[in-house]
């Protein structure tokens, strides 16, 4: 048997090796999607800590991968910070179809999104919920949700490895992670504990978008580094085998954008590299 099965309480008495979700050496069985559901690529955008812009970049890619005609949607899997709806502007709570199963909400160009702040009656009301509620709630966002033909699903995780992110990868069949730091000395340990969990779950690390890279001034367009020469998230990518796909400016006026719910008025050379991969991956 496979040394996955060691610390299986069944171990002793299983016969049935070729349908047990742990003999094939993950010990993760995916759960179905809704009927009436097909999704192509599933992309989970990552951060190792918060604060760092992961949101944005799920919204700037969902927007920039819509206007280059997919099919897209977002699932909003950081519970309890939850800022899709509001990059967005979407302020309607969900509703049920017939047959129970959750219709999402669309924005102005088409994306399909569902969150927790599109169910709650007060959108400013804490959500004080266990880690056991948490995965629950992210399997229904999954298995419970007409999400329709889709091209690709791009789910925002909660920062860190904790409950939510470990269900993500567990229950739902990542096609892949993109990780989202700033430049930092610290961001090599963070980013390394993040590839560690995406190696133990078996899920590919597509590459890294560093946010907050620099600023423009606004008098000379002189590019200011917010964190040095940026060595430290290229040496962090390269330690994990991955590339800097892209690097985000901090913009004012970008920010002004997604504050207000309007990101999909974002400019449309933001996450060129990032687009590009994903498009690759879509092709397959």
């Amino acid at each position: 048997m496979s040394s996955a099965c060691d610390s299986c309480p069944s171990k002793s008495g299983c016969t049935s090796q070729s349908t047990c979700p742990t003999a094939n050496g993950t010990g993760i069985q995916k759960d179905p999607l809704s009927l009436g559901s097909s999704v192509k690529k599933v992309i989970g955008v990552c951060s190792g800590k918060g604060g760092v812009g992961k949101s944005f970049v799920t919204s700037v890619l969902a927007v920039q991968l819509a206007r280059a005609g997919y099919k897209v949607g977002v699932m909003d899997a950081d519970v309890t910070g939850p800022s899709i709806p509001q990059a967005f502007g979407l302020t309607e709570n969900l509703l049920a179809n017939e047959e129970n199963l959750i219709m999402p909400d669309v924005t102005k160009s088409g994306i399909e999104a569902v969150s927790v702040n599109l169910l709650l009656q007060d959108k400013e009301a804490p959500v004080i919920w266990r880690g056991p509620v948490l995965a629950s709630l992210i399997k229904q966002f999954w298995s419970e949700v007409n999400w329709g033909p889709l091209d690709v699903l791009l789910i925002d995780m909660p920062p860190g490895t904790g409950d939510v992110p470990l269900t993500v990868f567990q229950s739902i069949p990542i096609d892949g992670i993109l990780l989202v730091a700033t430049a930092q000395d610290l961001v090599s340990m963070i980013v390394n504990k993040a590839r560690n969990m995406a190696s133990m779950m078996n899920v590919p690390i597509l590459g890294m978008v560093e946010n907050m890279s620099y600023v423009k001034c606004p008098h000379c367009g002189e590019r200011i580094e917010l964190y040095g020469d940026g060595k430290a998230i290229e040496k962090s990518a390269s330690e994990i085998g991955s590339t800097v796909l892209d690097k985000l400016p901090l913009d004012p006026e970008v920010t002004k954008l997604v504050d207000s719910g309007n990101v999909e008025n974002v400019p449309e050379d933001l996450l060129e590299g990032t687009v590009a991969l994903c498009k690759k991956l879509l092709s397959e």
